[in-house]
């Protein structure tokens, strides 16, 4: 299935299927019981989600937002879990996959453990522009979503972004052909 960028995978609370993200980049929103939203994960492609029901089924955590248009694969519940019976390799798979997550968000907290500011920024973007080259961060999330990623407030974003925009603005043009 096709989702765009913006539409719903699934809904915090909902119960369903499984799926595979084969291309583009999710988001997984939390709803609080005030109204706020706030940006818990991020799925990249190769991702069976959700994580927490890999190996038993359990209700949606968040809701996954498409970033990029995606591609994604939809899993049967009941098949999903009568293979994770019958095929011990698919655990294997499972294990190989959460230990991948794992690694992602020893990254995350690497960009949340910088001291300043510009660092976790730039960490970020990093990552970033491993999965959306040759769009940018900005292009997929607001300042207050990269704000909740790194810990910081969406004003010090705003002023990150736009001293970076200034600092790029004024670099020396290449040479000139003669």
């Amino acid at each position: 299935m096709i989702l765009h960028k913006g539409e719903t995978l699934f809904r915090q609370g909902e119960s369903g299927p499984l799926y595979r993200l084969h291309s583009g980049l999710l988001k997984i929103v939390r709803l609080h019981e005030d109204g706020r939203q706030f940006v818990v994960n991020l799925i990249v492609p190769g991702e069976t989600i959700p994580h927490h029901s890999l190996i038993s089924p359990k209700p949606y955590f968040g809701t996954a937002v498409a970033l990029t248009t995606c591609e994604i694969e939809v899993l049967s519940e009941k098949l999903w879990y009568l293979e994770l019976e019958r095929n011990p390799d698919q655990c294997r798979a499972i294990a190989l996959q959460l230990q991948d997550k794992l690694r992602m968000m020893q990254q995350r907290i690497d960009q949340l453990t910088e001291v300043a500011p510009a660092d976790k920024l730039r960490k970020l973007q990093a990552w970033f522009s491993a999965y959306i080259a040759p769009d940018t961060m900005t292009d997929v999330l607001t300042q207050d979503e990269i704000g909740q990623l790194i810990g910081l407030r969406r004003e010090t974003v705003n002023r990150l972004l736009r001293a970076e925009a200034a600092a790029q603005s004024k670099l020396p043009d290449g040479p000139k052909n003669s």
